[in-house]
């Protein structure tokens, strides 16, 4: 699993455990989501403030 973090254009560097916690927690949250295939291959996030 790859993660990437990018805050205000800058790549933000996570280590491995980070990206672990994060993508597992989207994919899992996503994946329960009704149209979402268990098998997704990329799943994006933009947020805004």
């Amino acid at each position: 699993m790859e993660v990437v973090l990018t805050v205000d254009g800058k790549d933000i560097e996570i280590n491995h455990f980070v990206q672990s916690i994060l993508g597992s927690t989207v994919v899992g949250a996503a994946t329960t989501l009704h149209g979402v295939d268990k098998d997704c291959k990329e799943i994006l996030i933009k947020v805004k403030q």
